[in-house]
């Protein structure tokens, strides 16, 4: 675990929130962060400090107290240094020890978690909005809370997360909702078993048009045009395709569809080379930010609650590591949780936009994460659930990605929807694991699902995959 994000909770002169504001070397991304202040340390402290706390029970045991101390102050890290700097750190521990069994929460937390395997892990990420949970987890210290020294990566593209995760070096990955199931039929890549125990965010995504074609909000007006994807086994991809489609559009002939790694989405809009694209945010309000381009339709309005971004990891690393695979889930889920608080999407934002993390302005971030934004036509919408955050993976999502596949020829030949969808999407154990942290879980993980108020039964998926007047089979 890192000195950063172990910092000494009682230490009043110390952040243990590493947002845009953070004077530290991580978040100014030139290096490793500033030694633990001295004042408040014990000499174990600083024997943990210099050793860069090795010992997985040292590590433990500061990410148990930093997480109480965290839950006593609601996660508010300029109350908890007010009272901090007021009370002084000895005082202020004694304080917390009186009141609460710190020894025995220890001993829990450790007894129900099991040994980790491994404790420093790499979680690569792509620097979007919809990738909120895994990238909030590590300033507000969601990761030290189950013990565990993770170093999130700043990944470039999905198809360089894919080759990454395939190859090892990420022990886990944010990915496309689609991308564990394509990859574990291989489907663009070589086959490798991959789950998805959790969605990072529902809603979140937008059609974008180049600010020239105000006049254009037709789609039927939009044959010859050029658009951008992230990735093709991305929900970006399908719901375009879908809504392109229903207005009668074909999308692969009547325009082009280029696969565009996120941050270039802007660039290319603006060099022309895009009419528009359907991307994550936040380079949907990049782009009226930088006053290139203008929201068409916020995906939500496509599917209202579709899946977009996901936690996911081989089966290899969740067999060989149960322990670590579980405290690592129940970070994520955490975190998911906490996201989805409309409260906190203001401490998030500027949480998430240093340039280790989204590199981004925090008015966008908040435009975002808050609903309340500029559409590029002269308009501030204000649509609360434009993103929101919901870690519960439904096989039936899972099953219309598939129908989706093979509507438009990423998959051929009979499939097994829900063997697949069940295989990788874990909504049982997720579901469980829910319930046990006190979320709320759906009592089942099939539902019906209604985009563009034409309803999905996924007990029939063969069937919808042919049913429409445009596709590939």
């Amino acid at each position: 675990m890192t000195t950063k994000s172990l910092g000494n909770p009682f230490d009043g002169d110390q952040t243990l929130i590493h947002g845009r504001q953070c004077d530290c070397q991580d978040c100014k991304g030139a290096g490793t962060a500033s030694a633990l202040a001295s004042s408040a340390m014990t000499p174990q402290d600083k024997r943990d400090a210099d050793a860069g706390l090795q010992d997985s029970e040292a590590m433990m045991d500061r990410a148990i107290e930093s997480a109480v101390v965290r839950s006593v102050f609601g996660h508010n890290d300029h109350s908890r240094r007010s009272f901090m700097k007021l009370m002084g750190a000895g005082t202020a521990a004694a304080l917390l020890g009186s009141v609460f069994p710190m020894d025995k929460a220890k001993a829990a937390v450790k007894e129900s978690l099991g040994k980790l395997e491994k404790t420093r892990l790499n979680v690569g990420f792509v620097p979007i909005t919809c990738a909120t949970p895994i990238i909030m987890a590590h300033p507000l210290g969601f990761y030290e809370r189950y013990g565990l020294d993770v170093t999130v990566t700043k990944t470039a593209g999905w198809a360089v997360a894919r080759d990454k995760s395939l190859a090892g070096e990420y022990d886990a990955s944010h990915m496309l909702t689609p991308m564990p199931l394509a990859m574990t039929m291989g489907a663009g890549s070589t086959p490798e078993p991959f789950i998805m125990p959790a969605v990072e965010n529902i809603n979140g995504q937008a059609i974008v048009l180049h600010v020239d074609h105000k006049d254009k909000r037709d789609p039927k007006q939009w044959k010859g045009f050029k658009f951008g994807v992230p990735f093709e086994y991305s929900m970006h991809n399908f719901l375009l395709r879908y809504y392109l489609a229903e207005n009668g559009i074909d999308p692969d002939t009547d325009v082009q569809i280029r696969v565009v790694p996120p941050p270039e989405m802007v660039a290319n809009l603006r060099a022309g080379n895009l009419d528009g694209y359907l991307s994550p945010d936040p380079f949907n309000q990049r782009a009226v930010w930088e006053k290139v381009g203008f929201i068409h339709m916020l995906t939500k309005d496509i599917w209202e609650g579709h899946p977009c971004c996901a936690f996911a990891c081989s089966q290899k690393f969740a067999t060989d590591n149960p322990n670590t695979y579980g405290a690592l889930l129940r970070a994520i889920i955490d975190a998911t949780q906490y996201s989805n608080v409309p409260e906190n999407r203001k401490e998030i934002s500027e949480a998430i936009a240093p340039k280790n993390y989204l590199n981004q302005p925090v008015p966008v971030i908040q435009q975002v994460l808050t609903g309340r934004y500029a559409d590029g036509l002269g308009e501030v919408q204000n649509v609360p659930d434009r993103i929101d955050f919901d870690p519960f993976p439904w096989h039936s999502m899972g099953v219309w990605i598939l129908t989706q596949m093979k509507r438009w020829g990423y998959i051929e030949g009979d499939v097994d929807y829900r063997g697949i969808a069940e295989q990788v999407y874990l909504a049982g154990e997720t579901g469980r694991l829910m319930e046990e942290m006190g979320y709320t879980a759906p009592s089942k993980t099939y539902k019906t699902h209604t985009i563009m108020g034409k309803t999905f039964d996924p007990a029939s998926p063969e069937a919808y995959a042919r049913s429409f007047a445009i596709g590939r089979v």
